[in-house]
């Protein structure tokens, strides 16, 4: 399970809301200030982002933009007081996850944090799979490209072998090539690992 980063500039809330969820067995980093966050923030920081909106110092929201200014995508729940409903809204459409407002009940909390913690690994996951992908195809030569859009497309080996002018052997050397590259066995799984859907 990723980390929990809770960034809260009173002590007191940044500990029971430590122990609330080190006692539901996730891992917890705790913050005393959005500036330390952001400091030790880089872009491979996993996790949720539970953010107290109002800070001394920089204020949630002001860490929330820039992190977003930086390419974060980590899930930001913020925590919000009586009257910053609005607030919290607007945070919602640039983006953030949730929020919660003060007092909250635990348990509604923690499963909205299990949640969010869920999403990011999920997002981790997809991201390296795409990444995977990508440097897969980057092994490919020109020839192989063309080739492999042409299996994916349906076409059988003797037509590839006219529409690209080279020989039926020299398709099958060629496709033996992208399939070996992509780590694929078939046509088929071909198609599917780069529409997705594997």
């Amino acid at each position: 399970m990723t980390t929990l980063h809770i960034v809260d500039d009173d002590e007191a809330i940044r500990d029971a809301l430590g122990w609330l969820f080190q006692s539901r067995n996730v891992p917890v980093a705790g913050w005393p200030s959005a500036e330390a966050f952001l400091e030790a923030w880089r872009p491979e920081t996993a996790g949720c982002l539970l953010l107290d909106i109002r800070m001394d110092g920089m204020s949630g929201l002001e860490l929330f933009d820039r992190l977003l200014s930086r390419g974060c995508r980590m899930p930001v729940i913020f925590l919000t007081g009586h009257g910053e409903v609005p607030i919290a809204v607007n945070a919602l459409k640039k983006g953030a996850r949730d929020f919660v407002e003060k007092p909250f009940n635990d348990n509604e909390l923690v499963d909205r944090v299990i949640a969010a913690l869920a999403f990011d690994a999920e997002q981790r996951e997809r991201e390296a799979g795409q990444a995977g992908l990508a440097a897969r195809l980057a092994t490919l030569t020109q020839r192989e490209r063309q080739v492999m859009e042409l299996v994916v497309a349906g076409r059988l080996n003797k037509v590839i072998a006219d529409e690209l002018g080279i020989s039926m052997r020299t398709v099958e050397v060629h496709r033996s090539h992208v399939f070996e590259k992509m780590r694929v066995k078939t046509a088929v799984e071909l198609t599917r690992l780069l529409t997705g859907a594997a």
